[in-house]
């Protein structure tokens, strides 16, 4: 067995954060690298999930024909995203598609859009449709770690209107966990707090069968750091959830 420590800090840390209206990003830690161009700029996106999106993109034949827009931001890049669009749309426009800054998303690396590659294609709302290659990445992303984040029927949960080119990396099984059971992020942080790690986990099966045990790790009211042990022989991940706690998922 492997004991860990989970620090303060970790809550705002790891693929299953939530940054929304209510739950600001804490912190600036992610590993970036390029996974393209917009406007001459670098298109900068968390390491782990752009690996992941490189093979999708690869199984599904999709090379240049699924292009990034946009991924990681600045705090300062968003704030001036913000500004620009209120000048150009106004308030109900751009309340429904961008983030307030400090509580995007994007600030986390984690989170990308994506537009069907053709001569215009718009920065805020690119073309995504559920349909063609489009449609064959939606299909496909949970089993690489992605999740359709801003779902027409889920407005009234995230704060946020449909976008069906943003795109958000939580992991495996996570992911397809989501995408099974119709949830948004909010709702499956809800959701897995009836699980306690060394209780109840959650069971799910992956792709190839292999099972993972899914389960929630209260912090404590202080906020103070939690201790747990593992079975260093099998594959683990832990996040924190931007909340409260802790998301455990043992292969």
């Amino acid at each position: 067995m492997k004991t860990i420590i989970l620090r303060t800090d970790d809550i705002h840390r790891g693929n299953l954060i939530l940054v929304n209206q209510e739950h600001s990003y804490q912190e600036q830690h992610a590993v970036l690298c390029t996974v393209g161009t917009w406007e001459g700029a670098d298109i900068l996106y968390e390491r782990t999930a752009a690996a992941a999106l490189n093979k999708l993109i690869q199984e599904i034949g999709g090379a240049g024909q699924i292009v990034p827009v946009s991924a990681w931001r600045s705090l300062a890049e968003q704030q001036k995203i913000w500004e620009d669009s209120l000048a150009e749309h106004g308030l109900e426009f751009t309340q429904s598609y961008v983030a307030v800054p400090g509580h995007s998303e994007h600030q986390t690396g984690l989170a990308i859009d994506l537009a069907l590659n053709q001569p215009q294609i718009d920065f805020i709302c690119p073309c995504f449709p559920y349909e063609g290659i489009c449609q064959r990445f939606r299909q496909k992303a949970a089993e690489y770690g992605f999740i359709e984040r801003y779902q027409e029927d889920k407005q009234a949960v995230t704060g946020i209107g449909h976008e069906p080119w943003h795109f958000r990396y939580v992991g495996i099984p996570h992911a397809a966990m989501m995408t099974q059971r119709g949830m948004a992020l909010e709702e499956y942080i809800e959701f897995i707090k009836a699980y306690r790690y060394g209780e109840n986990p959650y069971i799910v099966e992956g792709k190839y069968k292999e099972q993972y045990a899914v389960s929630y790790i209260k912090a404590n009211a202080a906020g103070q750091a939690a201790e747990i042990a593992v079975n260093d022989r099998r594959q683990y991940s832990i996040s924190g959830n931007n909340c409260d706690g802790f998301i455990v998922s043992i292969k």
